[in-house]
């Protein structure tokens, strides 16, 4: 993990200090970083965690990325400060509003083209849970704890946590988070089936580095595709199922990566991905 922000930001505009960003050994490391706000996210920090994610699609030289925060707490949820200002309400802004800011955070995630690992490190709070649960695996520090606080707010829940909650631990459990807004420990949020592993919180980053640096080594476009059909499988029946991953199939055999894994089998040796 970056270890400081003056070995990592890439210039010095504020906005690129709040949320820092490296790329490490084909890893593009996405921080968070706004540690005495919990890492409520502002406007322009979603609007700069998209922009990276759809950079690290179109990079060849990423290959996995790693979305984590500084200080105690993951994020916090949304901080509504920092959105552009706006007139008198009209009918639709609400729904334009989710549409446009949370809705498009969450599905930057969803559709990145690299495998995404969140590394939470601390409270994951409203947005901030469904920002880690849309990544592809998800590592949790055991002081780090998630939280549907929508309820708390007499809100309803966004960012497509009614869409990714009932898809991963089903709709009785979901309506349970969702309905009272406890906070949920790690340990609880493992077991349920939200994260994949629990570490202490000395290991965390070790963890996600060594997760990342597994995926950067792996077949990159392979890796895409499965993605892309597991994600897919959650909405379609078995036809449309069969029929997306015999095209997957097909694209992926193309790949030097195919190639190569088919090669090194025959030869009975380690294969080396290029990510191409």
């Amino acid at each position: 993990m970056p270890s400081s922000p003056e070995d990592t930001a890439e210039s010095v505009e504020p906005l690129d200090s709040l949320v820092l960003h490296a790329t490490d050994n084909g890893v593009s490391w996405i921080t968070l970083n706004r540690p005495e706000a919990m890492n409520a996210v502002t406007w322009d920090q979603r609007e700069r965690v998209i922009a990276l994610l759809a950079e690290a699609s179109a990079d060849p030289a990423v290959r996995a990325v790693v979305l984590t925060a500084a200080g105690r707490g993951f994020c916090a949820g949304a901080d509504l400060r920092g959105a552009p200002a706006t007139g008198d309400r009209v009918p639709g802004d609400v729904a334009r509003t989710i549409r446009l800011g949370a809705q498009r955070l969450i599905a930057a995630v969803l559709d990145c083209e690299k495998p995404v690992i969140a590394a939470v490190n601390g409270t994951a709070a409203g947005i901030g849970a469904h920002l880690a649960f849309a990544c592809d695996l998800v590592l949790a520090a055991e002081s780090a704890k998630f939280i549907e606080v929508f309820v708390r707010r007499g809100l309803v829940p966004d960012g497509g946590g009614a869409y990714l909650l009932p898809r991963l631990i089903g709709p009785q459990r979901a309506k349970e988070l969702m309905f009272f807004g406890d906070s949920l420990p790690a340990a609880e949020a493992e077991r349920l089936g939200l994260v994949n592993r629990v570490v202490p919180d000395e290991e965390l980053a070790a963890t996600a580095r060594a997760w990342a640096q597994r995926l950067a080594e792996g077949p990159t476009r392979a890796i895409a595709l499965t993605k892309q059909l597991v994600n897919a499988s959650l909405d379609a029946d078995r036809a449309t199922a069969f029929a997306a991953e015999a095209n997957a199939q097909e694209i992926n055999m193309t790949t030097q990566d195919a190639n190569e894994g088919v090669a090194s089998f025959v030869e009975r040796r380690t294969p080396k991905y290029r990510g191409l």
